[in-house]
């Protein structure tokens, strides 16, 4: 940090296994990454390169090289994963993988139906090439999965070899852990909370509202996901209580 200031919360540094920060890569260019890395590696912990952005952008090799000089992990978004099972290339996906050098794995079923029990295999055999995080919840707004529901899956999922289970929410953060207005739904949160660990869960969490809910319920220590590239600066302020919305989170009352 820049300077020193008392009072401030135990943010756990780099490298860590929670307060995890997984920001989401829409499609940005090398000179982009470059700026982007260049204020804010310190606080990235993981980069997803959204959906099935990685098919579509130039110059990727370059970008990923780029993630690499800084020692941040990158990995493909689980659609990609999906488009590849739905075509019966799940052995081209782990080759893809290794030639790109793509040592994390997104295991997703958000957009197709996979048997549980064959998702919870595709999460074993990648384990063997990397680190796996799989996510759970869809992305279909209509399709309500109640709280035991997701307590089951996850602890499944861990059990597979996930290191981490994603809480799905969508780029907008409108779906699964949310309502369609972005709200978020406390009592699943809460719910599952009382079951899976919550270092154990990446929170997609785009929106300032979300973000602000998980920090006060969890800390600053919060594992955080989907964050825009441009926000993650006023995340880590806001985590460590230098944002008007936990700026008395962490101050001792005066006597």
């Amino acid at each position: 940090m820049n300077y020193h200031l008392s009072q401030m919360p135990d943010r756990l540094a780099k490298p860590r296994v929670s307060g995890l920060t997984m920001v989401m890569d829409k499609g940005l260019s090398t000179d982009e990454a470059k700026q982007f890395m260049s204020v804010a590696y310190p606080h990235v912990d993981i980069v997803k390169l959204g959906f099935g952005t990685s098919y579509v952008s130039p110059n990727l090799r370059e970008k990923l090289e780029l993630y690499r000089t800084y020692d941040i992990p990158v990995y493909f978004g689980g659609t990609l994963f999906e488009a590849f099972l739905i075509r019966n290339q799940f052995d081209d996906y782990i080759s893809i993988c290794k030639e790109f050098g793509i040592s994390y794995m997104e295991v997703s079923d958000g957009s197709i139906t996979i048997p549980h029990a064959e998702k919870c295999g595709y999460i074993e055999k990648l384990t063997r090439y990397g680190t796996v995080l799989s996510e759970v919840g869809s992305k279909d707004a209509a399709h309500i999965i109640p709280p035991y529901k997701w307590i089951e899956l996850m602890k499944a999922e861990l059990a597979a070899g996930s290191s981490y289970v994603i809480a799905e929410a969508r780029e907008a953060g409108n779906v699964g852990i949310y309502r369609g207005s972005g709200e978020v739904r406390e009592g699943l949160v809460q719910e599952i909370l009382t079951q899976i660990a919550g270092e154990k869960i990446i929170w997609e969490a785009p929106q300032k509202a979300q973000q602000l809910y998980f920090i006060e319920l969890l800390g600053c220590n919060a594992n955080l996901g989907n964050i825009a590239p441009t926000e993650v600066i006023p995340l880590e302020a806001m985590r460590v209580g230098l944002r008007g919305d936990t700026f008395h989170f962490y101050l001792t009352p005066k006597s």
